[in-house]
């Protein structure tokens, strides 16, 4: 797969995925609203800087997360004795969106697994972002977005494991870019218009649609045209970004 690929794949699962945001962020980003006074709620063009200055914390925090996520992936290339790593990798990052198809759509809720062991890190930040609120200045609004972004998250916690395939901490930054990206739409939504919008994602055929979306292209990534072009490589050892290069060059 072309790195301009994955970097499409991360983005759709934000954009797809951001269904699940609304009920893990959805109080949030109602706590960063409603702790602004009335007549900048009330007024969208106000409003735009403190959910601006959210995002733009959430996604920095998420790029930081695929950093270090994109340098475990290639301390591992350079120990694992893969024979066929390109393979490998795509497998496992397939797998892992398929599995977030079936957790966003209710089927499985294996993720749930991960969200509690993050959980274990977020008893410690958690009190950190409620120093920021209530939101008086687009600045409270970052530093809430840096703490929050560290939620644990499934949704998340899927796109990281896509990440270490990466093997370079660069390309996981990217990576977790691209995905943050994709959530924009929905969050930035969601500030706008929160109760409505949490009414309408609740529902479980919402749900269902979008983690069937997911797990289909979750197939497609791994079944699709480009799966049978791949060349063989019994490299397993090409430096400090090798799972990188042998998943992102097509």
């Amino acid at each position: 797969m072309s790195s301009e690929f994955t970097l499409l794949s991360a983005f759709l699962v934000g954009l797809f995925g951001s269904v699940h945001c609304i009920g893990m962020c959805g109080g949030i980003v109602g706590s960063l609203t409603m702790g602004i006074s009335p007549e900048i709620r009330e007024s969208s063009l106000r409003l735009i800087p403190y959910l601006s200055m959210y995002n733009l914390g959430r996604i920095l925090s998420y790029m930081l997360i695929g950093l270090l996520a994109g340098f475990l992936g290639q301390q591992l290339s350079e120990v694992l004795p893969l024979g066929n790593p390109r393979m490998v990798a795509m497998w496992a990052s397939s797998i892992f969106m398929i599995i977030l198809g079936l957790y966003i759509g209710g089927w499985w809720r294996i993720l749930t697994v991960l969200e509690k062991a993050g959980s274990q890190l977020w008893r410690y930040l958690e009190p950190l972002g409620r120093r920021f609120l209530p939101v008086k200045t687009p600045f409270h609004a970052l530093g809430l977005g840096l703490i929050w972004g560290w939620l644990p998250c499934g949704l998340v916690y899927s796109v990281v494991a896509f990440a270490v395939t990466t093997g370079d901490t660069v390309q996981g930054a990217l990576l977790m870019l691209a995905f943050g990206a994709g959530t924009l739409p929905m969050m930035l939504t969601l500030g706008a218009t929160a109760s409505w919008l949490v009414r309408i994602t609740r529902h479980s055929i919402v749900q269902q649609i979008i983690g069937a979306l997911i797990i289909v292209f979750g197939l497609f990534i791994l079944f699709g045209p480009h799966h049978h072009k791949m060349p063989q490589s019994h490299d397993g050892h090409h430096g400090a970004s090798s799972a990188y290069v042998l998943i992102s060059n097509g």
